[in-house]
């Protein structure tokens, strides 16, 4: 079995090699643009990780990698669309850098790779890759519609924000690992163990993002610091302090969130106290250990030897003490 760093390694070889050498170059360019500005690259690394955990080889999961990262990039260009995101891992966004017509197109693109990776794939398992890749894929688009919908949204309860955030960010987690491990030759049980654990991380992760988005810093994040307070968006954070604030502070909240040209910094800092005065981060902080706790023991669960779970356990590790 690979170490962690070797697998690491593996998934930015096969990143450098998903650049897309074809014409017109105004196309392509952008797409290989967000592929090399890096990140954790973690889906492709769940891919691997969960080919070897059930007793494939790390390279038997190259193409599904490869999907994994075509569509998440393609997901990210049209999301930073949508938030008219300026940044994107500490760099200008698609749409700033090549206009926003290029940017849709550079998208587009980069779902049609991830069809075309999953094609690589020997017949018999193609009919279980492309049923896990159509459902994640629709239930992206599902998530990132909610999310929209809840800006303007007047009330959103925490159990439909958890619904969004399982959709848009944790069931591609899932699909990551549950992918890797058909290639892989798991069984049918092991491969939904690794699902669910992959979508309570992921839930997990998101929570974490969300919180790092107000409590994080800019230079280690890669984005603007206090971005959801901006655009409303209705995260854990925000959710919870409406529900818990008394009239006076629901006010203040609602006056934040009602004013139309804000100064952005006085905003932010707004916002981000009365956060702290009712203690929400110390609550989503909570909410994220406990789908944390549950996919762990998914993980417990999953009916390999424990030492072929050890690179899982260490990216598990990297994912809950992040900063960026």
């Amino acid at each position: 079995m690979l170490s962690l760093f070797e697998l690491q390694a593996l998934v930015e070889q096969l990143v450098a090699e998903a650049a897309i050498q074809s014409e017109p170059q105004a196309l392509y360019e952008p797409a290989n643009y967000i592929l090399s500005l890096g990140g954790k690259r973690v889906r492709p690394l769940l891919c691997l990780i969960a080919a070897e955990l059930v007793g494939g080889r790390a390279t038997d999961a190259f193409s599904v990698a490869k999907c994994v990262e075509y569509f998440h990039n393609f997901s990210l260009v049209h999301d930073d669309i949508m938030d008219n995101a300026a940044l994107r891992r500490g760099k200008q966004t698609i749409h700033e850098r090549y206009g926003l017509n290029t940017a849709i197109l550079s998208g587009d693109v980069m779902l049609v790779c991830a069809y075309e990776q999953l094609t690589e794939n020997i017949d018999k398992y193609l009919p279980y890759l492309f049923q896990v890749f159509n459902r994640t894929a629709r239930q992206v688009c599902e998530g990132q519609q909610y999310d929209m919908l809840f800006e303007t949204a007047k009330e959103v309860s925490i159990k439909e924000y958890l619904q969004m955030i399982e959709l848009k960010t944790a069931v591609l987690l899932g699909a990551s690992l549950q992918m890797g491990a058909i290639v892989g030759g798991a069984n049918k049980r092991n491969r939904q163990m690794l699902y669910e654990y992959g979508r309570h991380i992921g839930i997990a992760f998101q929570l974490q993002d969300d919180i790092l988005d107000t409590f994080g810093d800019e230079k280690t994040f890669g984005k603007k610091i206090g971005g959801d307070i901006l655009q409303n968006k209705k995260t854990f954070l925000l959710i919870k302090a409406l529900e818990l604030a008394d009239p006076t502070t629901q006010t203040k909240l609602h006056f934040w969130i009602n004013e139309p040209k804000p100064v952005e910094q006085e905003k932010i800092a707004a916002v981000t106290q009365i956060y702290q005065q009712l203690g929400v981060l110390q609550l989503a902080q909570a909410e994220m250990q406990h789908h944390y706790n549950l996919a762990t023991q998914y993980l417990d669960d999953i009916a390999v030897a424990e030492q072929q779970k050890t690179n899982l356990r260490l990216i598990t590790q990297q994912l809950m003490h992040r900063v960026q």
